[in-house]
């Protein structure tokens, strides 16, 4: 069955969200009277539509201001739409919000559900009583997900003392405790090393591929993107501006790496190579940028190596609103 063919997890038709907001304006006595301003309203969301099967791996990214979290607080209940439907797991979100939350998880990386001063394994049980579990089922969870997760070591752990690649992973396993059907997730990586990325990207793929749980994740990490999503939604102003694969989006818009690299000797000169471009080339620092359709990254940190002493070296992808201003100039919709 192809994704097209699978049943929906979530559906959205002609989704709208306006904001009303008061600006201040005349002297400073006058802005600071609640009787005065102007009301101005904002439209976050310019009518979208979205199809997301059961099972999938969707990235709905964007600049900050383009819809994202307004989208997800729809589909999660927590706001209303000003127009437009919008269906859950069969369940309209702002109506059925209670229903829905038993069968959906969420983890938001700037925003804990852990409580600070408690150990993880206190949260768990609180958020079993919660949902309600099943005794029994509950401590089953509870084990496979402390095995899988790998934090049996720090779940009696006060929270406030966990590192923070820690603490996302005890987020995660409670987001997970009571099964869902459905996980929304807003930059799970942020702040975290390269490690730390790597192994809560490993656990979010383990929980979609292995579990079956429709992932839909928001990021402004293009490593999150490539490495957990199959389909990449961009929003921008409010309105979905492209709609495809993600090895789609890396052929046409993530042709461009980052190579920064310190050496062990002062950069004199730098012999050209094709496909790829000097950002920056002082003292022992040198920063390059690689058209990966021309040269394959390999090929190139190959050459580097053969070339220079390298003391440290990092490959990163172009921010996230080049990638969306490739997208306008190349006109894909």
């Amino acid at each position: 069955m192809t994704a097209a063919q699978a049943p929906l997890a979530i559906s959205v038709r002609g989704l709208t969200k306006e904001f009303s907001r008061v600006k201040k304006t005349g002297s400073f006595l006058k802005r600071m009277s609640p009787f005065s301003g102007v009301v101005e309203n904002f439209v976050a969301l310019k009518g979208i539509d979205l199809d997301v099967a059961r099972g999938e791996s969707l990235a709905f990214i964007g600049p900050n201001g383009a819809g994202k979290s307004t989208t997800i607080k729809i589909l999660t209940g927590i706001l209303h739409p000003t127009m437009g439907e919008a269906s859950v797991l069969g369940l309209t979100p702002w109506k059925d919000r209670e229903r829905l939350a038993y069968r959906i998880g969420s983890v938001f990386g700037q925003k804990s559900q852990l409580w600070l001063h408690l150990p993880a394994s206190d949260t768990f049980e609180l958020l079993s009583r919660v949902y309600e579990l099943d005794r029994a089922r509950y401590h089953a969870r509870r084990k496979q997900l402390i095995e899988l997760f790998e934090i049996g070591d720090y779940a009696d752990v006060p929270v406030r003392k966990l590192s923070l690649g820690q603490r996302m992973r005890c987020e995660i396993a409670a987001s997970l405790l009571h099964e869902p059907e459905v996980l929304f997730l807003d930059e799970p990586t942020i702040g975290l090393d390269p490690v730390a990325k790597a192994s809560i990207r490993d656990l979010i793929r383990s929980a979609n591929r292995e579990a079956g749980v429709t992932v839909f994740l928001t990021s402004h990490d293009a490593g999150d993107i490539e490495q957990l999503c199959r389909r990449t939604v961009i929003v921008n102003q409010g309105q979905i501006v492209f709609d495809g694969s993600t090895n789609a989006l890396r052929r046409d818009a993530l042709t461009k790496k980052e190579i920064d690299l310190k050496l062990s000797t002062a950069i004199e000169s730098f012999e050209p190579m094709t496909g790829v471009e000097v950002v920056k080339a002082k003292g022992y620092g040198l920063k390059l940028s690689v058209d990966t359709k021309t040269t394959g990254i390999d090929r190139v940190v190959g050459e580097l190596l053969r070339r220079y002493e390298v003391e440290d070296i990092a490959i990163v992808s172009p921010p996230l609103e080049e990638i969306i201003a490739t997208i306008y100039r190349g006109g894909n919709r």
